[in-house]
């Protein structure tokens, strides 16, 4: 949160990277999430131009699956029936951070009018039919890896679509 109040940031957006847990059946380790919302004890978060963001890293990724919608928080790593219940209150997938970073900076003020402009793309790492304590979670993780470091052009196409004030 403290870089979000430097005033050279002030008018930032802020993008929560990195892995998840996919909880749709036909998900694989390498596809990617774009979240709609993201959501944990504390509530939900509207994150800005997912449509956009998820065309940009298909772009930038074509042939990769990119899955939009609800992104949901855990304090643990979620396994078997925990996993089920998430996907039955609309979650497609599910990590330990996007949902507090992106509510810790939708809630710091920006110097202009408005709300910052807060994203989450997350790179599944297991899904239903590959979980964690599988023999393939290396490849799979390597998988994601790999996948995360290929996305950076599209979260510059993305930021160049906000309504932000230009510096």
């Amino acid at each position: 949160a403290s870089a979000l109040t430097d005033p050279r940031l002030a008018g930032a957006a802020v993008v929560a990277t990195g892995f998840c847990a996919g909880l749709v059946p036909g998900m694989h380790p390498g596809d990617l999430v774009v979240a709609e919302e993201t959501r944990d004890p504390r509530g939900t978060v509207t994150c800005s131009g997912a449509g956009p963001l998820a065309r940009a890293l298909a772009r930038a990724l074509p042939g990769r699956a990119v899955h939009t919608g609800l992104l949901t928080g855990a304090d643990h790593v979620v396994r078997g029936a925990e996993r089920t219940a998430l996907r039955a209150t609309g979650a497609i997938a599910v990590d330990m951070e996007s949902a507090a970073t992106l509510w810790t900076a939708a809630r710091i003020p920006m110097a202009t009018a408005g709300r910052r402009p807060v994203a989450a793309v997350r790179v599944i790492v297991d899904a239903p039919e590959h979980e964690l304590v599988r023999i393939g979670t290396v490849r799979g993780g390597i998988s994601a890896f790999r996948v995360l470091r290929a996305v950076l052009p599209a979260f510059h196409d993305w930021h160049r679509s906000l309504p932000l004030p230009r510096r």
